[in-house]
């Protein structure tokens, strides 16, 4: 699809906030061009990102969501751990977490890197994996400065259904 087609479509919306997602965007050659576009034009700007990639080219206007991932993800090796560093008070960091493990981990990768201060942070538990009473009350227990989130999406739709 082409910049003239996405803006198109994104126009067509009638709105101002734009959110690039889905897999990995930064696998996308043309993603950075296209961020800068849509800064250009006036929108705000989001991209979620797994975190595997260098998000050096990201426009500085753009606000990062960076998916940490967690060892129960098994990808924790394919990190970028210098993304971290570049977040800033805009952008979020996600830990999406599999077990009481990921959660004692992200609490380590937060402090190591001193997140709470620089950016935000989402704790969101695997859906069908982790409960959600248990990682809420482990956060309060740890008064942690965290927002916990749910992925919505697999509440409303179907768990696997794409493009939602």
């Amino acid at each position: 699809m082409t910049f003239e087609a996405i803006l198109e479509r994104i126009h067509a919306y009638d709105c101002r906030l734009v959110e690039v997602t889905g897999g990995e965007p930064l696998s996308q050659s043309g993603t950075p061009e296209l961020l800068s576009v849509l800064c250009d034009q006036g929108f705000d700007v989001l991209l979620e990102t797994s975190g595997a990639i260098d998000t050096t080219p990201v426009d500085p206007r753009t606000h990062v969501i960076l998916d940490v991932k967690c060892p129960g993800s098994g990808m924790v090796d394919r990190m970028d751990w210098s993304n971290l560093d570049r977040l800033s008070k805009k952008d979020e960091a996600k830990f999406v977490l599999k077990d009481r493990q990921d959660y004692e981990w992200a609490k380590e990768v937060l402090e190591r890197y001193g997140l709470p201060d620089r950016c935000s942070i989402l704790f969101s538990p695997v859906f069908g994996e982790l409960d959600l009473q248990p990682l809420a009350e482990w956060i309060l227990e740890d008064h942690l400065h965290v927002r916990f989130q749910v992925q919505l999406h697999k509440y409303i739709w179907a768990p696997d259904l794409r493009g939602v």
